[in-house]
């Protein structure tokens, strides 16, 4: 069975959902593969203009599945697939968004989270750091910003997120499908390759993070993983328990 919901097309717009509620959509290597494809899959679709993300459940995306994680190769590689894709990319939040499910939301173009949206790195907390999810984060999110959420793991919401620059759009007072609706609508009316220039614009800066600092992120995100506080904080976390640093 799929963790991505049947593409769905309505008038040029390809919807890709995440659909594996039962680990909150978690990446998984199954699921960062099958988003790979789907999106390869996009990019090849001529009658695709754009693709928007969206999730079921009260989950965007809970992080890496750290009972089946992804390689960091394939999860860097997903994200800048993301961003380097020729078409627009466009993130629908409506629940909560976790670790690396924000490298996820911070690769795509445009954004927009509802009410119950909630974001937190939690990375810190479990012995980690946001590494390779720092790619597409760092150059789209406020540096005053990123430098108290990535260390304090603390929540934040749609509001908030939409302020340091992590969404482009907090849709609190009105639906997020209104919301997006001009956004949508802007899309719809501009040339494919309009599209794909402007993006090649405004992802400049983002693909040369990816280019300059993949493969160091990468082996820092490994040996965190494989160190005894990461081991401690994973532990603790999956048997719903403090580590044995908490003050």
């Amino acid at each position: 069975m799929s963790l991505l919901a049947p593409p769905a097309h309505d008038r040029g717009i390809a919807t890709l959902t995440l659909d594996s509620p039962a680990n909150r959509n978690a990446l998984s290597a199954r699921l960062v593969g099958e988003l790979a494809d789907a999106l390869d899959g996009c990019a090849a679709d001529e009658t695709v203009r754009a693709v928007l993300l969206t999730h079921t459940g009260n989950t965007f995306c809970a992080g890496a599945d750290l009972t089946a994680p992804p390689d960091p190769h394939a999860l860097v590689a997903l994200m800048r697939r993301i961003v380097a894709l020729p078409k627009p990319v466009v993130a629908r939040v409506t629940g909560h968004v976790r670790a690396g499910g924000l490298g996820l939301l911070a690769a795509c173009d445009v954004s927009a989270a509802g009410p119950g949206a909630t974001f937190a790195l939690t990375e810190s907390r479990l012995g980690l750091a946001p590494a390779v999810i720092s790619l597409p984060l760092l150059p789209r999110t406020d540096p005053r910003a990123a430098a108290r959420y990535y260390l304090t793991g603390e929540r934040f919401d749609a509001a908030e997120a939409a302020r340091i620059g992590l969404v482009s759009v907090a849709a609190e007072d009105v639906d997020v499908d209104a919301a997006l609706a001009p956004v949508l609508d802007g899309l719809r009316r501009a040339s494919p390759q309009g599209l794909a220039a402007s993006k090649e614009l405004v992802a400049a800066r983002v693909l040369r993070s990816f280019d300059q600092h993949s493969e160091d992120l990468i082996a820092r995100s490994a040996a965190l993983f494989a160190s005894d506080d990461a081991r401690e904080g994973m532990t603790a976390f999956l048997e719903r328990r403090d580590p044995a640093w908490r003050l």
